[in-house]
């Protein structure tokens, strides 16, 4: 839902507010309508290529940010279609407005059904006799002439080649082997972009560029400005936080590669003129060019630009979601602070509630912090890499945090954050990759859960299971894998930690519930059970109902369910175990 969200309401507005701002300013410079309308069309495409190359090299593509610029960059390659097909028409190219959009619905209709009968059952027909040949050239080979079919019968309807491609993928991808299509020409992706940005960069009229850098250099600051504003813009209403908003704004500056094939039907219809396409290559090309440097350094930027007030003021509009104004915190003390409520965050928090740990929840959706207010969970709409929202929470007092987020970036900033407002909290942080440990560690996190290892010891498990490996040799194995490999990350002279910041060799603290009504135990106090001399325990502690017992007395009688704590060797508590269960 939050994606789709993105997709239709961040998309439009980023869309429609672009092409509002640009046809405006062209119109006061003194171009026709159709003209201005046609430069917002280009002024409103970014680029899908460079984009999620850059913020999957970055791991960032799952982080907020990330999320949203891939919601708007696929409505961008959506509503590039009807731009399409209605630039002939802005053109005027026929005298007759109403016979011409009558003859492009009467196309768009005769296309969306040949493309239906096409997918249906032609393409999956043809694709099932090639599969059954086994034969993958032929298979390579077919794939790319349906592709080049497509295309060319679409030119000849008097449509654009790139709708036609769109059309030929669309196709493909309905039939049951669209992941071996994919698979298959997937190698060929790489080169095809290749040599698509290189036709782009021949385009380019290097002698124009010099001879009008005083000018092309101004309007790369403009688009500059204006695209990463209105992309803002469309994150802000979408109410994500300053951070995530100027990170979105500072990703979509550029001008996109579907603006290079929508300005050639632009120059066919007589829309852009060759020295405004130009100009529009000039720009374009450099825009692409600083965006790698731009979101590299996006996190720099954006904490130069986001202002102490800014952050004030959102703190404002942010307490409008906390309907319940923060009341289910307040006086929380030796709580757990959830940051980040995907699967990781919910489960942490279903395990909190069923062993009754008070816990906080901070999520910077506001549909999801809605949702779960309604829901009764305590909950807070907010961005955790602000020191002053994770005081909110309370975190001094807080003895556990588990950052369950998955942007990296921010993780770290929340950890060095939560470091400077406590050094007693316990860190927890699940990250993706094996590699981003150590950096965490050395921030301060207690414990960091990667992903890919964690998956890694379960896929072993499940394989050593399958051949009958004795369950205590593989517990045996799993604890030395993860001793070996998590204090490898372990700081020179640091040794691991537990919540109780101690480690004794051959004493363990177990939680037992009562639940065998054997006699010798059940319905006793604990001087008449004489656990420590028959079992070889102490008990610290008694959890009955919603109280807390922390004074054992000789004459505190134990009841059926009652939770209790005890130390002592292993060995001693499954003997207790075993007695009580």
């Amino acid at each position: 839902a939050s994606m789709r969200k993105t997709v239709f309401i961040g998309g439009l507005l980023q869309v429609g507010l672009s092409v509002i701002v640009a046809t405006f300013i062209y119109k006061f410079l003194g171009f026709a309508w159709n003209e201005a309308v046609f430069v917002g069309f280009l002024f409103s495409l970014s680029s899908t290529a460079i984009v999620l190359k850059i913020l999957q090299e970055r791991n960032e593509i799952s982080a907020p940010h990330g999320r949203n610029a891939l919601g708007i960059l696929i409505f961008q390659d959506i509503i590039v279609v009807p731009m399409l097909l209605v630039t002939p028409i802005m053109a005027g190219q026929s005298d007759d407005i109403g016979m011409a959009v009558l003859t492009l619905l009467i196309k768009s209709g005769l296309v969306i059904v040949i493309t239906y009968i096409s997918a249906r059952y032609l393409v999956p027909r043809l694709m099932h006799l090639i599969a059954r040949t086994q034969n993958k050239e032929l298979f390579l080979l077919t794939t790319i002439a349906i592709c080049i079919t497509i295309t060319f019968l679409t030119s000849e309807a008097g449509l654009s080649l790139a709708l036609g491609a769109f059309l030929a993928g669309l196709i493909i991808s309905e039939s049951e082997y669209s992941h071996q299509a994919t698979g298959t020409i997937l190698p060929f992706r790489e080169l095809f972009t290749s040599i698509f940005f290189i036709s782009i960069g021949m385009l380019l009229d290097l002698q124009f560029f010099m001879e009008n850098a005083l000018v092309v250099l101004p309007l790369v600051i403009v688009v500059f400005i204006l695209k990463g504003t209105i992309a803002s813009l469309a994150t802000a209403i979408l109410k994500y936080p300053p951070r995530t908003v100027l990170l979105t704004g500072l990703a979509l500056f550029q001008i996109g590669e579907f603006a290079f094939i929508l300005s050639k039907v632009g120059i066919e219809a007589g829309l852009l003129s060759d020295e405004m396409n130009q100009y529009f290559l000039s720009v374009s090309i450099v825009t692409m060019l600083f965006t790698p440097l731009v979101i590299q350094y996006s996190e720099k930027i954006s904490a130069i630009l986001i202002h102490p007030r800014i952050q004030k003021k959102w703190g404002v509009i942010r307490s409008k979601y906390d309907t319940n104004k923060n009341e289910d915190i307040k006086g929380l003390e030796n709580h757990l602070v959830i940051i980040g409520y995907g699967i990781n965050g919910t489960n942490v928090a279903k395990a909190a509630r069923y062993a009754k740990i008070p816990y906080v929840i901070l999520e910077l959706n506001a549909d999801v912090v809605r949702l779960q207010r309604a829901r009764g969970e305590p909950i807070v709409f907010g961005d955790a890499v602000h020191e002053h929202i994770l005081n909110t929470v309370r975190l001094k007092n807080a003895r556990v945090v588990v950052i369950a987020i998955s942007d990296p970036k921010a993780t770290n900033l929340i950890v060095s954050n939560i470091r400077n407002i406590s050094q007693s909290v316990y860190v927890v942080v699940r990250t993706r990759y094996v590699k981003e440990m150590d950096t965490l560690i050395a921030l301060g996190a207690d414990e960091v859960i990667p992903e890919e290892f964690e998956t890694s010891i379960e896929i072993f498990t499940r394989v050593l299971h399958n051949y009958l490996v004795p369950i205590d040799e593989m517990e045996n194995l799993i604890d030395s894998i993860r001793a070996d490999n998590y204090n490898l990350f372990l700081p020179q002279g640091r040794s691991p930690k537990n919540i109780a910041s101690t480690r004794i060799p051959d004493f363990k603290i177990s939680c037992v519930r009562l639940l065998a009504d054997s006699g010798s135990i059940i319905g006793k106090t604990i001087a008449e059970a004489n656990v420590r001399k028959k079992f070889g325990v102490n008990i610290l502690a008694i959890s009955r109902k919603d109280k807390m017992i922390n004074t054992i007395k000789p004459n505190e009688k134990m009841i059926q369910n009652d939770l209790v704590f005890i130390t002592g060797d292993q060995e001693h508590i499954d003997s207790f175990y075993n007695a009580v269960s």
